[in-house]
């Protein structure tokens, strides 16, 4: 995959705080857990980004593509009154350089909160969709930790 197709925020992102990531190019694919499939990845290292709305205000939740977001764990540890899912719609002009439903889960370059599966902390490498339904980055979990200060949180049902 040519840089050029990755989110320049991202790219830029990543070099200004010297991290090594790979991308790689796959077959279309739709779900993260498919994407896993094509890719030749774990289903544990190839995260989902589900985005949510926490009383009103968009968020990620980030896991594992075998794993499925509870909502009431979620809700428990936010503290949020309200947890929905959100909507295409009230996400898809957040991320103008990203197809819809492929934006990497680097929320703190868009000023929403990341929550993330306690699971993950147990990976070396994860793997998600760096901004089309076609190119993955594979960086180590301690960098993305590191980046983006996730909540780390009970999230996921197996």
């Amino acid at each position: 995959m040519s840089s050029e197709t990755l989110s320049p925020r991202l790219q830029e992102f990543l070099s200004s705080n010297r991290v090594h990531y790979d991308t790689m190019t796959h077959p279309h694919a739709f779900t993260a857990r498919d994407t896993a499939a094509s890719a030749h990845i774990d289903s544990h290292e190839m995260l989902k980004t589900v985005m949510v709305r926490l009383d009103g205000k968009l968020a990620m939740a980030v896991l594992p593509s075998d794993e499925w977001l509870d909502l009431a764990q979620l809700r428990k540890a936010s503290g949020a009154r309200e947890v929905a899912l959100a909507t295409e719609a009230d996400f898809k002009d957040r991320f103008p350089e990203c197809e819809v439903g492929a934006m990497p889960p680097f929320g703190n370059l868009y000023a929403m909160e990341v929550y993330a599966a306690a699971s993950l902390a147990d990976d070396d490498d994860i793997a998600f969709n760096a901004g089309t339904h076609r190119e993955l980055m594979r960086m180590g979990w301690h960098d993305f930790e590191r980046l983006v200060h996730p909540r780390m949180v009970e999230l996921a049902r197996h």
